[in-house]
């Protein structure tokens, strides 16, 4: 069975990669809604948490493992962020903490 989406092209796998990103948002937001909207970085040690907006004011400041500052929003706009990769702010752009975490490159996909 082929599954006509409107769509021409010459290989037929160009549409199913249209279909598969569709796929990836919807885990992503299936994901989000189990394990927690939002992440929260250690900016001394890199610890994360992930975290619920409701319940945003049970997320502590402080790191439990190290005592560091943690993370949760962005500084410069106040929005959170989904990735504990992410070293600079989905929203506006600007840094959220550097790219490097003892020594290594934070790796970003």
């Amino acid at each position: 069975m082929q599954l006509d989406l409107g769509i021409r092209r010459r290989h037929p796998r160009e549409a199913t990669v249209t279909l598969v990103g569709k796929a990836s948002d919807w885990l992503r937001e299936e994901r989000r809604k189990v394990l927690g909207d939002w992440v929260a970085v250690c900016l001394r040690c890199g610890a994360a948490r992930r975290w619920f907006e409701e319940f945003e004011a049970e997320v502590p400041d402080e790191c439990p493992q190290c005592g560091g500052e943690l993370l949760r929003r962005c500084k410069a706009c106040g929005a959170g962020f989904s990735s504990i990769a992410a070293v600079d702010c989905e929203e506006c752009g600007e840094p959220l903490r550097p790219d490097e975490l003892f020594g290594s490159k934070i790796r970003r996909r």
